[in-house]
């Protein structure tokens, strides 16, 4: 059955949990009960990991569960589960030994050669043991040994059936591990299997290994389609399913998100829509974060959960900040009413963030999230399209959640004509709310404009803006500036007409 871009629906099929809590989402529910899975990667991928987790689940659930292993000792395995704290004491363990060991001189077999031999009583043994205890989970790792000793591509399929139809009849769930060492094609045992999980993982120029696992074909499932991001903690493999809105059902939340500031609002033309999201771009310095904090402060007075994602600033420097221009978010952090997260992106994947934004707004019942900024977010991501598509689907969902989004970004450049934005996500905010700098009377002033508003209309002047001690103060439009987008302005009013400074003593 083809893949759905959906979880699958409940279905009358038996299922088995993997374990891994994501995985399971994916497939709608666990994999079909007495079928033969094979579980691909590269060596350290994190099969071995996977293919334990799902054993300790069947162990979990009283099942009699069996690990057999042809590349791997059993004080490796110890190892392994050790490093994630676990208790190995339910798994039956049959242990084959390396090739290396069990093969013997040629000079030992007049007749067979010392593959075949060691092929047939590979096999067998693998049956008896599954005979003498008839699991409900079996985990064979690696199937590359069976490979070898297959020599050929046409043995190895009949051994890889022979066996499915062995474990078919055993009525036992079955997961085969494959390293991808060697060079027989990897469709052998695809064709063959119900089903096939493939984990990959790739280097990033900078922090951790980001890794994914597909769901390469799923006979009579209606899973959920891509590549899911994953992580390898101290306990077992996390997935998290790659966030799709059209899988969320929309929730009605109509009205407005208000800043605090009533001329804001009428430059916004009344708020912020719910369910919204916002843009807020210009460079470095020029107030994007601290009118982000106006608006998640007003959220907060209004009782609503909100929670800020601080790509690039520490939390503490936030918390400094705010407190000097009159804001202060303690008694919200305390009362577990806001969440400031300091993201590190090294360590962090697309993946598991959006999974930490859809956990926030269904568990929490978040209705603000502030992501601060992009620019710090995209050197996460492996190129630009890949944020394209992954902002598009957070910001959808977020949409259909009625959640109210801010995004910030920084242009590179502080005025000027070279004035440049590292990446255009412009067409996918509701709105956008442009900031600039600009010079008059031996001062560098603020300037802010809306130019962009999906759901409604909106000023359309270039007015001053001032942030202090009394939050933001938005002036008169700037009548007798020209170019003050362009960041070269030409002036042409009077100083009047300008918010007032603070006096030099």
């Amino acid at each position: 059955m083809d893949p759905e871009t959906t979880p699958a629906a409940p279905t009358s099929v038996q299922r088995q949990s993997t374990g891994v809590a994501g995985l399971d989402e994916v497939l709608g529910g666990g994999l079909p009960t007495r079928r033969l899975y094979v579980v691909e990667g590269d060596p350290g991928s994190g099969k071995t990991t996977f293919a334990l987790q799902f054993l300790l689940e069947g162990a979990r659930l009283g099942q009699r569960v069996l690990y057999v292993t042809l590349s791997e000792t059993a004080e490796e395995l110890e190892d392994v589960a050790g490093s994630h704290g676990w208790n190995l004491e339910g798994i039956e363990l049959l242990e084959l030994g390396s090739l290396a060991e069990n093969l013997c001189d040629d000079a030992n077999y007049t007749v067979y050669h010392p593959s075949e031999v060691e092929l047939g009583d590979t096999v067998a043994r693998i049956r008896a043991e599954v005979e003498r205890l008839n699991p409900e989970r079996v985990a064979l790792d690696s199937v590359s040994e069976l490979k070898i000793l297959s020599q050929t591509s046409a043995r190895y399929r009949r051994e890889i059936l022979g066996l499915k139809q062995f474990f078919a009849g055993r009525k036992c769930t079955v997961l085969v591990l494959d390293d991808l060492t060697t060079n027989e094609s990897e469709k052998q045992l695809q064709s063959i299997a119900h089903g096939v999980l493939r984990l990959e993982r790739s280097g990033r120029e900078y922090g951790t290994t980001r890794r994914q696992m597909h769901v390469v074909k799923m006979r009579g499932v209606r899973f959920q389609d891509g590549r899911h991001d994953f992580v390898i903690r101290t306990g077992g493999l996390d997935l998290y399913p790659r966030l799709s809105a059209s899988t969320k059902p929309t929730v009605e939340n109509q009205g407005s998100a208000k800043s605090g500031s009533e001329q804001m609002d009428a430059l916004l033309g009344g708020g912020l829509d719910r369910g919204s999201s916002t843009l807020l771009l210009g460079p470095a310095g020029c107030g994007k974060t601290t009118l982000c904090s106006h608006y998640l402060l007003a959220a907060l007075e209004r009782g609503e959960k909100v929670v800020c994602y601080q790509f690039e600033e520490s939390t503490q420097t936030f918390l400094h900040r705010s407190r000097g221009f009159g804001m202060n978010f303690e008694p919200y952090l305390e009362s577990g009413q806001f969440q400031l997260v300091q993201v590190d992106i090294a360590d962090l994947s697309p993946g598991e963030f959006s999974s930490r934004v859809q956990y926030a707004v269904e568990k929490h019942a978040v209705a603000f999230v502030v992501i601060d900024s992009l620019n710090g977010y995209l050197n996460g991501m492996p190129s630009e399209r890949f944020l394209m598509i992954h902002m598009h689907e957070l910001l959808s969902y977020l949409g259909q959640k009625g959640v109210v989004t801010l995004l910030t970004i920084a242009q590179h450049g502080m005025m000027g004509i070279g004035m440049h934005t590292p990446i255009d996500v412009s067409f996918l905010a509701d709105s956008v709310i442009l900031l600039r700098f600009f010079e008059a009377f031996g001062t560098v002033r603020q300037a802010i404009s809306v130019v962009k508003k999906r759901r409604g209309a909106h000023e359309r002047t270039l007015r001053e803006m001032k942030i202090g001690p009394r939050g933001v103060e938005i002036g008169e439009v700037l009548e007798g500036f020209h170019g003050v987008l362009s960041g070269i302005p030409q002036f042409r009013g009077k100083e009047e007409e300008l918010l007032s400074r603070p006096k030099k003593d």
